[in-house]
């Protein structure tokens, strides 16, 4: 039976970071979209733990930390954002964004 070693969790990390890039570039939705960005974090948070336990260091892990603290300040604006562009528009694609303008 073979062990999982690091290049596993880094074919993980770039699928996830690959499936959260397509969902940004190809959703309408923006709450789809924030949910994509958040899976590219989680990637790249799954990248640096395989090079921090790889190495033996902490360092890795620690970025994770605070890539996890942006994450939650992300999810809260673009939720209020979203709030207030349904509020506006009643709509939360994104290409409604451009009638905020005004």
């Amino acid at each position: 039976m073979e062990s999982i070693t690091p290049q596993h969790y880094l074919i993980l990390a770039f699928l996830l970071f690959s499936v959260g890039f397509f969902g940004v570039v190809l959703r309408r939705n923006l709450l789809l979209v924030l949910m994509s960005l958040e899976l590219m974090l989680n990637g790249i948070n799954v990248a640096l733990v395989s090079f921090s336990r790889a190495s033996g260091n902490l360092d890795g892990s620690l970025f994770v930390f605070f890539i996890m603290t942006v994450a939650a300040t992300e999810v809260a604006v673009g939720l209020a954002l979203l709030v207030a562009l349904y509020k506006k528009r009643k709509s939360v694609f994104s290409e409604d964004i451009s009638l905020l303008k005004n």
